[in-house]
């Protein structure tokens, strides 16, 4: 324990009074020609350096205080990743603003409850499907004084284009520049850095105010965990409403010196991967697990004689990542045998998919699957779960590179403290820690106890060195009739490990036994069928196919295999649909929304156990 505080106090005494805004400057002085963020244009990318980088955010800070901004008040974002939304989220910070990124995908309503909640003036938006989910419920929130528009700006005195908000901004920092200067200077360590908003698994969603002093804590502690180099390349492409994505692609650039690469389309990240070969690289389990699936898809149109060439190599690959997991030291034959593969194929197939330079990979927001992990140790590369929250500021528990155990969320990060209470719940304090939701008291009661832990609401436990694993979130845990506690998401994990099957719900509170509502992967499905010339024309129609049933069926009885009989699936249906967030089972960050699969699909639940 002694260790663990002191370690907190070296690192409070190294980012004591710092904020962001002073952070952007010294990047700018520090390494003004090096390259900071790139977006994808025309087959190309057009590239703005660190200096060029925050004279534009100078001349957004600028452009918000001519449109009235105060400081204090928020600035709220909706767009996909790409330059204009850091600048801007920058802008607004240095304006003395608060700067909140909107999920995409949130409702009408829901956009209407975070900005009355967080208290919005401006808005910046992608264009015209981003105005789509405002349009609805702007006629309710009268304070929202002027909507900027990256494309499509209608016409109105309450709408202004980009590049006349540009204009707008250049104008007044060359007419004023003290003033502008005295706004971000007048910013402190204390103050609200950014609002984020949970993405709403039951209720309305809520407020987390982050502090420069959360978010400065938060990146140093997870550059000493994991030793990230300076000057690398990275990909943005998950929403910069998730922690994640903010602290790793936002934040954690500006003391590395990164290069940043914006992926405006899911779609065309393979592709980036491709041209970027990232340093480092995030994705939650959905990201892997689909990459995942494309990968074995694409090994099972190989040669009988390829395809066994790397399964060879990819039990080299798998038998050398767990043997130089923490504690243990990979035989003589195990290295020769890794280094024999890695140099004839493995290396090849990283380069194929963009993942030679990679020196970190990690995933977090939910399990990732033990069987996808050890995939891609097959192929060399250590996936390593990272575990945190909103609340937390991002990552509080962390596997690196040198130090990591497969299955687990790592070891508590520089100056943080991780127990287990009494009830099994994981419990933290740290700087890194939030003080609470906005305007919501009785939760923040929930939240912190009076000895400054945060409860996470999740259930695990930490070995003998230090460790932590996850069991699962406490209210989600199932109790049967015969009153065994069960982790549903262990089941769903097995479930997920045939590519066929997209997403997987295990039910079974109160009830006998458990059952499973399961999806096809709508990327994978198709050409897995194309490739056993069975004809469809639909999703739904492969769902019913009597081949498709049969080997979910054979996928169901080898996760059972893997489960204790109290956790095996009993019955199982699949059904004819996708579940994404716009089809409302997902949440943004693709966590499944139990309560509402619940209520969705109770009549094909009860049919299960009435069957």
């Amino acid at each position: 324990m002694a260790g663990v505080l002191e370690e907190r106090a070296a690192i409070e005494r190294e980012i004591e009074g710092r904020t962001v805004c002073a952070r952007v400057k010294e990047a700018a002085e520090q390494n003004p020609d090096a390259p900071a963020y790139s977006d994808p244009v025309d087959g190309g990318w057009v590239t703005l350096t660190y200096a060029e980088a925050r004279q534009r955010v100078l001349e957004i800070a600028a452009g918000f205080v001519a449109l009235g901004l105060e400081p204090g008040e928020a600035v709220a974002l909706m767009m996909v990743n790409r330059s204009e939304h850091v600048l801007a989220d920058l802008g607004a910070v240095h304006a003395g603003g608060v700067s909140c990124s909107v999920y995409s995908t949130f409702a009408p309503d829901q956009v209407a409850f975070v900005a009355g909640d967080v208290g919005a003036r401006i808005v910046v938006l992608g264009g015209p499907a981003e105005l789509a989910r405002w349009e609805p419920v702007l006629d309710g929130l009268p304070e929202i004084r002027r909507i900027v528009m990256l494309e499509g700006a209608p016409s109105g005195e309450r709408f202004l284009s980009w590049e006349d908000f540009l204009a707008l901004g250049r104008e007044r920092l060359a007419s004023d520049p003290a003033s502008i200067d005295a706004r971000w200077q007048a910013v402190t360590a204390d103050d609200p850095l950014t609002v984020l908003y949970t993405s709403g698994t039951t209720g309305n969603p809520k407020g987390v105010p982050l502090t420069h002093t959360n978010v400065f804590f938060e990146v140093v502690s997870t550059s000493r965990m994991v030793a990230l180099p300076e000057g690398g390349t990275q990909i943005s492409y998950l929403t910069y409403a998730h922690i994640a994505e903010r602290v790793l692609s936002l934040y954690l650039p500006l003391f590395k010196f990164s290069h940043t690469y914006f992926c405006t389309d899911l779609a065309q990240l393979g592709a980036t991967l491709g041209q970027v070969r990232p340093v480092l690289f995030f994705g939650v389990p959905r990201v892997w697990e689909k990459m995942a699936a494309r990968l074995q898809a694409l090994l099972s149109t190989q040669s009988a004689e390829q395809q066994e060439n790397v399964r060879n190599a990819m039990t080299a690959g798998l038998a050398y990542v767990e043997a130089t997991q923490y504690g243990r030291t990979p035989a003589a034959e195990v290295r020769a045998a890794y280094e024999q593969a890695d140099s004839a194929l493995l290396s090849v197939i990283r380069s194929m998919i963009g993942f030679d330079n990679a020196t970190w990979l990690a995933s977090a927001a939910a399990p990732m699957p033990l069987e996808v992990q050890r995939f891609f140790a097959g192929l060399g590369m250590r996936v390593l779960d990272v575990y945190g929250m909103t609340e937390t500021t991002g990552a509080f528990t962390a596997n690196a590179p040198d130090r990591y155990k497969l299955g687990t969320v790592g070891q508590a990060g520089p100056g943080v403290e991780v127990r287990i209470a009494e009830d099994g719940e994981i419990v933290t304090r740290s700087p890194a820690n939030a003080r609470g939701y906005l305007n919501r008291p009785e939760a923040t009661a929930d939240l912190l106890d009076e000895d400054g832990w945060l409860h996470t609401g999740d259930v695990g436990s930490i070995d003998d060195d230090g460790f932590v694993s996850i069991v699962d979130r406490k209210k989600e845990l199932i109790i049967t009739s015969g009153g065994e506690n069960i982790s549903p998401a262990n089941i769903e994990n097995h479930l997920k490990e045939h590519p066929l099957i997209g997403q997987a719900l295990a039910y079974g509170d109160g009830r006998p036994y458990p059952v499973a509502v399961l999806t096809l992967d709508g990327e994978v499905a198709p050409g897995w069928a194309q490739g056993r010339g069975i004809e469809f024309t639909t999703l739904a129609e492969l769902a019913e196919h009597p081949d498709v049933l049969k080997t979910v069926e054979v996928a169901i009885t080898a996760a059972n295999e893997k489960l204790a009989r109290v956790q095996q699936v009993k019955r199982w249906r699949l059904l004819p649909v996708e579940w994404t967030a716009e089809t409302e089972e997902l949440t943004p960050s693709l966590k499944l929304k139990r309560r509402v699969i619940h209520a969705k699909y109770a009549g094909v639940i009860d049919e299960m156990y009435g069957s």
